[in-house]
């Protein structure tokens, strides 16, 4: 027997996530994996070399083993949307990737389902059969209506919604997720990686809801994606059972200190993020003049229904605008699996002048003979 045959056999079955390209060489634009386009705070750099300060002896050190400063600035940040939020309230993640699987880890089984949308986070299915639990799945239509009745009827342990949604940009109103968290039995896990660009989110909603998690994250807004750090907001009683199957030292010393400082520093993340949307709303109205169906996104990224030069529309056509622009190295992101996002295109938001780099090739496709 070889060594891989030693794993376990649902393991052995396993098909890996697959991130968003990361290319190694230069002359990209890269506006396929939703990372923010400007610098993190300056704070973010000055903190890491006071961790590195005189010969870096701190870093002998373990790390804060349950990132209690951060966690108490992050119930502090959140304070002002919910009053009775605390540090009790709060668990801190290796990006939310990290928090998203203590909450598979901790709640679902083969007895007890883990229930998403599609289409939705792909991350998803993947912690789960790792976990070799079972999942329940609800369908979105090209509405992308929030189907409140059929999530509140769910028997999942935990169903898992991202808010705005994964990768259509559009965001659900805190009306109807109190619907859902009146009727439905289980955990309703909002996945708000994008919330800081949307105009509303499910924070105040946490001091009514006992069965509410929030799930946030540094990489996009905050512009940490190489740092590594996200946290849930929820019910102390579930913060508990998060720490009882987090690592120990999840979260390494460099990644607390940037943090701290990032989402310390609110004035110049404010500024990013109108930035960022103000882009995102101009490219919008750009697609529009060109005829193509656009999802109204408030996040960082925008899915649009590409049209070729003869008004077609379709997988194929997505297939040839994303082929091309990869042959232009402008990098962006296609989703053939599923019928819903098979004629689209996700599309990160970047710099004005990456946004104009991106039109320009389009319209060069457009102009291209296999259009």
């Amino acid at each position: 027997m070889s060594p891989d045959q030693l794993a376990l056999p649902h393991i052995a079955k396993l098909h890996a996530y697959t991130p968003g390209l990361q290319p190694t060489e230069s002359g990209w634009v890269k506006l396929n994996t939703n990372e923010c386009p400007y610098p993190p705070s300056p704070r973010v750099a000055d903190a890491v070399r006071e961790e590195l300060a005189g010969d870096g002896a701190a870093l002998r050190l373990y790390p804060n083993p349950k990132s209690s400063p951060l966690r108490a600035a992050v119930a502090k940040l959140h304070a002002r949307e919910c009053p009775s939020l605390t540090e009790a309230h709060v668990c801190i993640g290796n990006g939310s990737d990290d928090i998203l699987n203590l909450l598979i880890r901790a709640f679902c089984t083969q007895d007890a389902a883990a229930g998403f949308t599609l289409p939705s986070y792909s991350l998803y299915p993947v912690l789960v059969e790792i976990q070799d639990g079972r999942t329940q799945t609800i369908e979105f239509d090209r509405s992308m209506a929030l189907p409140v009745e059929r999530i509140a009827a769910s028997t999942a342990r935990a169903f898992f919604l991202t808010s705005p949604n994964a990768p259509t940009g559009v965001a659900f109103r805190n009306a109807d997720l109190e619907r859902v968290l009146a009727s439905f039995k289980g955990l309703l896990v909002v996945d708000e990686a994008y919330a800081p660009f949307a105009t509303e989110n499910a924070v105040p909603l946490l001091a009514r809801y006992p069965n509410l998690v929030i799930v946030r994250t540094l990489s996009k807004a905050h512009a940490l994606a190489g740092i590594r750090v996200g946290y849930s907001l929820s019910h102390p009683a579930v913060t508990a059972v998060l720490d009882r199957v987090r690592d120990s030292y999840n979260v390494s010393r460099l990644s607390q200190a940037a943090a701290l400082a990032a989402i310390t520093d609110e004035a110049y993340y404010a500024g990013i993020i109108g930035r960022v949307k103000a882009t995102r709303d101009h490219s919008i109205a750009g697609f529009a003049a060109r005829g193509w169906f656009t999802y109204p996104s408030q996040s960082n990224f925008i899915f649009t229904e590409p049209r070729n030069a003869r008004g077609e529309r379709g997988p194929a056509v997505a297939k040839s605008a994303y082929d091309f622009l990869y042959a232009h190295k402008v990098l962006i992101r296609y989703f053939p699996s599923h019928a819903l996002t098979a004629p689209f295109l996700r599309i990160s938001v970047g710099t004005d002048r990456e946004m104009q780099v991106l039109s320009e090739t389009l319209d060069a496709w457009l102009k291209s003979p296999n259009a």
